[in-house]
């Protein structure tokens, strides 16, 4: 995998003053902001850093979870994804599935537990345990 670090510059969480009542939508969306190439002494090779902002978002605004930060990407076509990304402020298809998988991963985890201190729904259906559905007798 070509994503080799990610650091959070930060993490800003709030709950809105309506109160959380009936059905509750949760959005959670993740966006890269910029690319740009950087030398990582390192590993001795030029890396991309990809700056990304993770929101969530509630309807109706009961809250809001944003996290900023920025994704390390290694690759052999370092300057044709950033030539796209000058040119159509887009990542290539792979690169961009690569990248959001990522991020839904590492920052679903971390809006989860910032939405549980704020006391707003998580971002994520949690499974529920449930007793056992008793059989009636001669139903299969």
């Amino acid at each position: 995998m070509p994503i080799i670090g990610m650091k959070l510059d930060s993490m800003e969480g709030k709950r809105g003053k309506i109160p959380a009542k009936g059905e509750i939508k949760v959005n959670s969306t993740p966006r890269i902001i910029d690319v740009r190439q950087i030398d990582l002494p390192s590993i001795s090779k030029k890396v991309l850093a990809l700056n990304f902002e993770f929101t969530t978002t509630y309807n109706p605004e009961v809250g809001e979870i944003r996290i900023n930060g920025e994704l390390l990407y290694a690759s052999e076509s370092n300057a044709k994804i950033l030539k796209q990304w000058q040119a159509k402020k887009m990542l290539p298809e792979e690169v961009n599935i690569d990248v959001l998988n990522h991020l839904f991963r590492q920052c679903l985890l971390k809006v989860a537990n910032m939405a549980d201190d704020l006391q707003l729904p998580p971002p994520l259906a949690l499974p529920r345990v449930a007793p056992k559905q008793k059989s009636v007798e001669g139903v299969a």
